[in-house]
């Protein structure tokens, strides 16, 4: 196993903890989520990548299921619960994602979840076969709802700055931000979470309409 740190010129003490658990460390300027993830790809040396963020971890399950996986894939989907506030969210659980592939054999794309050409929301896609793995990828993304504020705002604004918007787009998506909200209550389950899962579903619901807002 050889452990690969992409670290973005941090300065918290990440690149001397990451160097003590012996991984080699690229330490570069940043500049975005696609291109970061495309220099980290195409630094591997070993015939598979496994690739999460600073804030993911394996639970003991997933961790079990890659070490015994046959290989006879070319790569493998895992499934990621994402915390809010200490707490997986039930409208955030199972998330299938791309993580685990041959070196060279997945490409990244990136998502734009507000409709335009922001580089964000990259997912691995990979044309060959792909299996999927037991266990759980675990997200602690946001501590608390600052931090999910911050984020929000962040990645509005960075989807803003890649879109057109006309007062109809506007007062469309704020329309829409109602019927999902209930959906996300409702259907994904995220008013059995209580008030935070209450609370993050509402701005959830809200994304697409404040990238619109912004780009006006």
């Amino acid at each position: 196993m050889h452990l690969l740190v992409i670290d973005a010129r941090s300065r918290d003490r990440t690149v001397e903890f990451a160097r003590a658990a012996g991984a080699q460390v690229v330490e570069r300027d940043w500049d975005g989520f696609v291109n970061t993830r495309r220099f980290a790809a195409s630094a591997v040396a070993t015939p598979w990548t496994l690739m999460i963020d600073a804030d993911e971890a394996l639970d003991d399950a997933l961790r079990d299921a890659i070490v015994s996986a046959d290989g006879d894939v070319d790569g493998y989907v895992v499934r990621r619960s994402t915390y809010y506030c200490g707490k997986p969210l039930r409208m955030w659980r199972n998330e299938p994602l791309l993580r685990l592939f041959r070196t060279g054999r997945a490409r990244l794309e990136a998502h734009s979840a507000a409709g335009g050409s922001a580089e964000l929301h990259e997912r691995w896609v990979c044309d060959g076969p792909v299996n999927e793995l037991a266990g759980t990828l675990l997200h602690y993304s946001y501590g608390d709802a600052a931090s999910y504020r911050a984020k929000f705002e962040r990645y509005t604004d960075l989807e803003a700055g890649a879109m057109r918007s006309s007062p109809w787009d506007v007062a469309r998506e704020w329309l829409l931000v109602w019927p999902r909200w209930l959906r996300l209550l409702f259907v994904k389950g995220a008013l059995l979470d209580g008030s935070r899962g209450i609370e993050a579903a509402y701005w959830s619901a809200r994304y697409r309409y404040a990238a619109c807002r912004k780009a006006r």
